[in-house]
């Protein structure tokens, strides 16, 4: 079963100028320890159709199945629980707290919650992404490498089914950036998630199991490593 599925998704927004149809009648699916990768020019529909899969917005028609279940319908308060317990997030600016170490930026997202204590899994999640030695640095104190990896650790803190990465390789160097692409493929199989990423960079296509290509809201290809 994919742990996560678009069907017939279409969203509309209202601008100035009338009407704009930013996806129209996507279907989606993903499975666990799979990473996909969505391409397309700007403006095509890649950020829309990541914010549906990490419940960020509600589509004007169409379902969103997660793990099975039809959360379309969710409250807020519920797509948020959603979010909170089964999707992880990396952005590209990584996002990181400036005034706490790296330990403490992976323990963020799951700080809400008292009936559990992540910090041994914050710190084995920074000593599996290389930065052992790097636990009590400030993002300051880190590379924007660096700072990427604290970012991906800190997005699997709560044991998600799915990591969400938008641009995670876009503000790095080549070098670095095949760094950050070879920890996501091997914790997607550690942590048996499933990654789906947007980006522009051609080198994720070389680490992805499959490929979307999305143009003017259309999903106009779907190819398979």
């Amino acid at each position: 079963m994919s742990v996560i599925e678009l069907h017939d998704i279409v969203k509309r927004y209202q601008s100035g100028e009338g009407t704009i149809e930013a996806l129209k009648s996507v279907d989606f699916s993903a499975e666990r320890g799979e990473m996909v990768t969505v391409i397309g020019p700007s403006g095509s529909g890649k950020s829309t159709m990541l914010n549906m899969i990490g419940l960020l917005d509600n589509p004007t028609e169409g379902s969103v199945r997660l793990d099975g279940r039809d959360v379309t319908d969710f409250t807020e308060d519920e797509l948020t629980e959603e979010r909170r317990t089964g999707i992880g997030f990396v952005f590209q600016d990584y996002h990181l707290l400036p005034m706490l170490t790296a330990t403490e930026n992976v323990e963020l997202p799951s700080m809400w919650d008292t009936s559990v204590d992540r910090h041994d899994r914050a710190v084995d999640l920074l000593r599996r992404v290389g930065l052992g030695d790097r636990l009590n640095h400030t993002p300051g104190q880190l590379s924007g490498g660096q700072q990427q990896r604290v970012a991906v650790a800190r997005s699997l803190i709560n044991e998600p089914d799915i990591l969400l990465a938008d641009e995670p390789t876009g503000n790095l160097d080549q070098d670095t950036g095949e760094t950050i692409l070879t920890e996501l493929t091997r914790l997607k199989e550690d942590e048996n998630v499933a990654i789906v990423s947007v980006t522009h960079d051609d080198q994720m296509l070389d680490y992805t199991d499959s490929t979307v290509r999305i143009v003017d809201g259309v999903i106009q290809e779907v190819s398979r490593a």
